[in-house]
């Protein structure tokens, strides 16, 4: 690792956290040699965050441990160009204010999309068939052998699907529906072709009216101050008695505080969630209820995928510093 040169000559990048494969590496081999890489695998603590950030002409960051704000862009100064998001959701980031003060923002968008509707459906056969309590049973050494009443759970195939927000991971997500023969719907802003058309064929609804149809719900919606709480208690209320619920978009769409309650007083059926409220921290109670198939934000975590992501991520920086368009920017 190279700490940050003290000559204004060549561009200073700060990266937030050790990532899988070699960024500073990646970085060096691009032409830049002014880099410095957090060196412990934690989230770096804000005032040294702030403390680095001064001078530095790119940021790398990961969502879970940074928070781009009026703050940092002040300790980093004017000369700044670009923060790249180790991620696809970007709600760590000021966007407005990063527009205001002309820095660009990328994402990594493509790399998440197929491991994280691959955590879908393990979130929503998980939860289905009840694998919490069936993996409790085993390891517990009381299990007495199978019985025709043993933790029944809910069918599957042949059901009713509802994608909540409908990008790359929610088409993904409900294109693997159809090995399950699943009747797909979705609710977005505005219409996706892509969903209606062959081999889909989903149809457009209303939040509402897709929850009274469903019988599982799987959220892929960014994090906004429209989608925060998205799903409250009146919402959870909505859903049909014998519904399973999947979030592995972000964890505040969900009133953490109302899915408790309505997980414990069987509302729904179940929940599979990759994501929470206020991470790693969990809702009291969460963790005793034995409905809720829970995994700790491993959506995109594959060695090929999250490799992936570290290379977009980079080249993001590269592209912007040297002027050219980003391969994946979004703001």
């Amino acid at each position: 690792m190279t700490e940050p040169s003290a000559s204004t000559a060549a561009p200073r990048i700060l990266i937030t956290r050790p990532l899988p494969g070699d960024a500073v590496a990646r970085f060096h081999a691009a032409g830049h040699a002014s880099v410095w890489q957090y060196p412990a695998d934690r989230c770096m603590p804000r005032s040294e965050l702030l403390t680095r950030c001064a001078g530095i002409h790119g940021l790398l960051a990961t969502p879970m441990d940074v928070k781009i704000d009026a703050e940092l862009f002040d300790a980093a100064g004017p000369q700044l160009v670009v923060v790249s998001n180790y991620a696809v959701g970007v709600d760590n980031i000021d966007l407005e204010e990063a527009a205001r003060r002309g820095v660009a923002v990328g994402h990594t968008p493509g790399a998440v999309t197929e491991p994280t509707a691959d955590v879908a459906w393990l979130l929503l056969l998980g939860a289905a068939r009840r694998a919490t309590e069936g993996t409790q049973l085993v390891r517990s050494g009381s299990w007495t052998g199978i019985a025709p009443d043993q933790l029944l759970g809910e069918r599957v195939v042949g059901k009713t699907l509802l994608i909540v927000g409908a990008g790359r991971i929610g088409y993904a997500t409900a294109r693997r529906s159809l090995g399950w023969n699943m009747k797909v719907l979705y609710h977005a802003r505005s219409r996706h072709p892509e969903f209606e058309a062959p081999p889909l064929h989903a149809t457009r609804v209303e939040l509402d009216e897709g929850l009274a149809q469903a019988d599982v719900v799987s959220i892929h919606t960014p994090l906004t101050a429209q989608t925060r709480h998205l799903f409250d208690a009146d919402r959870l209320a909505r859903l049909r008695p014998t519904a399973i619920l999947v979030n592995t978009a972000r964890g505040a769409v969900i009133d953490e505080a109302a899915l408790v309650d309505a997980l414990r007083t069987r509302r729904f059926a179940a929940a599979g969630l990759d994501v929470y409220e206020n991470e790693p921290a969990l809702h009291p109670g969460l963790t005793e209820l034995d409905n809720v198939f829970m995994l700790p934000h491993l959506g995109s975590a594959t060695r090929e995928d999250r490799i992936w992501m570290m290379e977009i991520a980079v080249d993001n920086v590269v592209a912007a510093l040297a002027g050219e368009a980003m391969p994946h920017r979004i703001a």
